[in-house]
């Protein structure tokens, strides 16, 4: 073999590995070398190629990007027609699809498969003897925009199928953002004053009809493949789920998601699992696609003039609506934060009825140029916050206006500050400014905090009002005939058997309740008293470590802040916060009367360490959790040993069961895993697993 032969053969060989560890790292999302070994094979295939132009191939993996800007895109007739799917939004639609099926084929389906509707661009892509030639939009379903220069620069797109391909094939998929692309794409836009995108599928579209595939390869995009629409040659497949397992083979990247369920019940109960874990995906779902797997009921059902009759989309509630903005108001927080919020004109998404929503901080309302009297989108993702995504620019008739921050407090007059190089403006008064008390006592007896049961917002309104309660310790004063009515003529005398003596609301029970529960909030480790502060910077895991190295409030009282920010975990900002805080004499009053009133100030020495009390253990989350984001629980669960999964086994320690938990929940039931709630959870990073009972 002479020296030109063993080029080429170099050049293909490299061409074959790095097409294999594409495929592991973007198709199976497993891969076998680490990004320096590819790096190093891709690096010489660029500068074989570069050397050598007469060998470079329309597939090799290195022409993904570079490729000139294309002119308008071209037409490109589909092999096969794309249809639309007819959509379902609740029970009744489903049984109705299921009966005309019924009826159509004179007794029940077969085996249904289920399948995540991706919310992107669908696209088909065209195989000959393995290689990509071409990729089209969906157009009108019979001609779409040839935008092949743009999806070969997609990596999950392959472009040389693995193993024997058939001869010819048409294939389709959706192209998606994942949302982590999505929002470092907004950011970039914002910096750079380009229009933000709305959401993850527009800016998927916008991406893929790029004139430069060069834009497009910088936007990251994926791909899932759900359907084969023609092939020649290849195998005989009898069923969907057969062909979906051929792509896989190919290396196409098949959704995992997918499953073969027996009947309608099954596939319904597919839909709810998915509508639960849906915001725990790295992408935009919008519903599930039902079809009938057995491809001979397919042929003989056929289709309407619109869409096949043997499948289904069955679609969530909108999470994205647009109404008008009918003003913007201004919170204070506990540490005095100005946040601004939008009032709304009520709009149904998302499951619920929105008249609120958040707008983040005053530079977010201006980088995405809201004004008052804005049409809006807004959204609503299962129990997160309803945001405010951007305005509707063409529906403005110019008597929208601009907003700019109060120059003093809505709710005590203080004036509004925001110091240079903060984003956030801040109520100048202290603690004293009624709103900043109210967040501060929801914090201090919130589950991340005192973990007081019955002290919300009602609550804590109620005891502002009366004038009961001024700061944290006079909670630990309040006595059950507190809550007795002083009007009522029946007062004071064996009131607890007439419950109209009782503020409006209120009864034995209740009162006794909440009772209980500062009683119990009395012995909570100091750690917790910590975080109910709010100190500046100290969170729960935070809060711990001070525990641990102090013992109790009395050392932290004169503590050193360089001894405090030589403890791993803690540093210089967090030590000065806290000497700070301790420093201040209203702050050391109230700490002597949480004393007072019976609170603990001082944890027992522990015969194990506290920062390891989890050692072993294996804990999974499900859903959201209000006192921590799912990155703090990990962080927090590995500081003290113990490890966060994402599956849930025989193995497991417990399942944390947040707001909305998924699928999940269901299989540690059935395995017999031990489920707990959030203040559970919190308890257990205190405790250890003797908080499981």
């Amino acid at each position: 073999m002479d020296r030109a032969d063993r080029r080429a053969d170099r050049i293909e060989g490299l061409r074959r590995a790095v097409r294999y560890h594409d495929h592991r790292y973007y198709g199976l999302e497993d891969p076998e070398i680490l990004d320096a070994d590819y790096d190093d094979l891709r690096r010489e295939l660029i500068a074989l190629e570069e050397a050598h132009p007469h060998l470079i191939t329309p597939d090799s993996p290195t022409r993904r990007v570079g490729a000139s800007p294309s002119g308008l895109f071209a037409p490109a007739p589909h092999r096969e027609r794309m249809f639309s799917l007819d959509n379902a939004e609740n029970a009744n639609e489903l049984a109705d699809w299921m009966a005309r099926l019924e009826r159509r084929l004179g007794r029940p389906p077969g085996d249904l498969v289920c399948e995540l509707k991706i919310d992107g661009l669908a696209v088909t892509l065209t195989y000959e003897h393995g290689v990509l030639t071409r990729s089209a939009t969906r157009g009108d379903g019979v001609t779409g925009e040839d935008v092949t220069a743009n999806v070969r620069t997609i990596p999950a797109v392959p472009l040389r199928l693995l193993g024997d391909a058939p001869g010819f094939m048409e294939v389709r998929g959706e192209v998606y953002m994942p949302l982590p692309s999505f929002e470092e794409l907004n950011a970039r836009q914002a910096e750079a004053g380009e229009r933000m995108f709305a959401n993850a599928r527009n800016a998927a579209a916008g991406s893929v009809r790029q004139k430069d595939p060069a834009v497009t390869a910088g936007r990251n995009l994926s791909i899932w493949v759900y359907q084969l629409a023609y092939m020649e040659g290849g195998p005989a497949l009898g069923s969907h789920s057969e062909t979906l397992e051929l792509l896989g083979r190919l290396g196409m990247r098949v959704n995992p998601a997918t499953a073969v369920v027996p009947d309608l019940p099954a596939a319904a109960a597919f839909v709810e699992r998915a509508r639960a874990e849906r915001n725990d995906l790295p992408y935009q779902t919008d519903g599930v696609v039902i079809k009938l797997d057995d491809l001979a009921e397919q042929e003989r059902l056929g289709f309407t003039a619109r869409a096949p009759r043997w499948a289904v989309a069955y679609k969530y509630p909108a999470e994205e609506r647009t109404t008008r903005l009918l003003g913007i108001e201004i919170n204070i927080g506990r540490t005095g934060a100005a946040t601004p919020f939008a009032v709304l004109e009520p709009v149904f998404v998302g499951g619920a009825n929105v008249g609120m929503a958040t707008l983040h901080n005053e530079d977010e309302i201006r980088r995405k140029d809201i004004r008052v009297g804005d049409h809006v989108v807004v959204r609503r993702a299962g129990d997160v916050i309803p945001e405010v995504v951007g305005p509707v620019v063409s529906r403005r008739t110019g008597e929208e206006h601009p907003w700019s921050m109060p120059s003093h407090c809505p709710f005590c007059g203080a004036p509004v500050v925001r110091p240079e190089g903060e984003k956030v403006a801040r109520c100048t008064r202290g603690l004293t400014c009624p709103s900043r008390l109210r967040e501060w006592l929801f914090h201090f007896a919130g589950r991340g905090g005192m973990d007081i049961e019955g002290m919300g917002y009602k609550t804590i309104d109620l005891l502002l009002d009366k004038g009961l309660i001024e700061d944290p310790a006079d909670i630990f004063f309040l006595r059950a005939d507190d809550f007795l009515d002083p009007e009522h003529p029946l007062r004071p005398e064996h009131t607890e058997h007439k419950p109209g003596c009782w503020f409006e609301g209120w009864g034995a029970l209740s009162v006794g309740n909440l009772m209980d529960g500062i009683e119990a909030a009395r012995d909570r480790p100091v750690g917790r008293l910590l975080v109910g502060l709010g100190i500046r910077h100290v969170g729960g895991t935070v809060a711990r470590l001070l525990a641990r190295e102090s013992g109790g409030m009395e050392a932290l009282k004169t503590a050193d802040a360089e001894r405090l920010a030589a403890v791993d975990g803690i540093g210089t900002v967090i030590a000065e916060s806290v000497v700070e805080w301790f420093s201040d004499e209203d702050n050391l009053r109230l700490i002597d009367r949480l004393g007072e009133g019976g609170v603990r100030l001082a944890d027992p020495e522990r015969a194990e360490d506290p920062a390891r009390v989890l050692e072993g253990v294996r804990l999974v989350l499900t859903g959201g959790l209000e006192s921590m984001t799912r990155d703090a629980v990990k962080a927090a669960v590995e500081e003290q040993g113990g490890a966060l999964t994402s599956a849930v086994s025989t193995k497991t320690t417990a399942l944390v069961a947040g707001s909305s938990p998924g699928g999940k929940l269901a299989k540690a039931e059935a395995l017999g895993v031990p489920v707990i709630d959030e203040a559970g959870f919190l308890r257990l990073l205190e405790e250890g697993p003797s908080a499981l009972g």
